[in-house]
């Protein structure tokens, strides 16, 4: 099997850190999970990059993962995060760009998931503008591709569980080392094999109280504004973790 996966952040791994710079995240634990239930080496690639927008994800990172040789089995596609947190949001034409990935794969003869980020923290600034954009979004991408046998959607937005802040990274717009691990199992699930869904067990976030805000404003807030203000992504000048295929083995982590 070759496995592709294109996205923001949410796809390369964000949250879950494994080292000095390095991520890893649900997309690697559904390479390796994969591996275990097929019984053989996958071939994976990860052309995600934090901080894109949708635009070069349907077009950039879509024609580069389709031009990958030999052309992938399966894609997953994430997107449009980066895009709901601007006041210019456009539903429509994030709809012409989701249809783009949809129909390419389609004439490639490749299976495409289309995933949802997991339904946001109510500790993240403008939670609730967040949620009701993705649900819109998502209910229109799942319209789209109702009757087409290539495509389909993992709403991670339905999954109430997620939303506690326990499956959340310290700047509550990432999934943490649960969160990540909860996604991939419902991707697995998805595909055809049941995997059983992670929980909090016992593990309860303090609420951070005032000085915690101020801490967290400082540290998460004030940068992302800055970014926002100059024009810059914290992607900028990063390029994907797996451009090309890369073997995962059975019993990979």
């Amino acid at each position: 099997m070759r496995y592709v996966a294109i996205g923001d952040s949410f796809t390369e791994g964000v949250g879950d850190e494994i080292g000095s710079d390095a991520v890893r995240g649900w997309a690697d634990m559904v390479a390796a999970g994969l591996a275990r239930v097929c019984g053989e080496q996958v071939e994976y690639a990860n052309l995600a990059i934090r901080g894109r927008l949708l635009e070069p994800i349907a077009t950039e990172q879509c024609d580069a993962a389709l031009a990958l040789h030999p052309r992938p089995d399966l894609m997953t596609i994430d997107g449009g995060g980066n895009d709901m947190l601007r006041p210019g949001w456009n539903v429509e034409r994030g709809m012409e760009l989701t249809r783009r990935v949809v129909d390419l794969t389609g004439e490639a003869g490749v299976r495409l998931v289309i995933l949802t980020g997991g339904a946001p923290s109510t500790q993240l600034p403008r939670a609730g503008t967040m949620l009701a954009r993705a649900r819109e979004f998502t209910d229109r991408v799942i319209e789209y591709v109702a009757d087409l046998p290539h495509a389909s959607v993992v709403d991670n937005l339905i999954d109430t569980e997620i939303s506690d802040p326990a499956y959340w990274a310290e700047d509550r717009l990432h999934l943490n080392e649960l969160g990540h691990s909860r996604i991939a199992a419902r991707v697995l699930t998805h595909l055809g094999y049941e995997t059983e869904l992670p929980r909090v067990s016992g593990m309860e976030r303090p609420l951070p109280g005032l000085r915690g805000e101020v801490r967290y404003a400082r540290r998460y807030v004030l940068p992302w504004i800055g970014r926002r203000l100059t024009g810059r992504s914290s992607g900028d000048g990063r390029a994907p973790k797996l451009a090309e295929w890369t073997p995962v083995t059975v019993g990979a982590e």
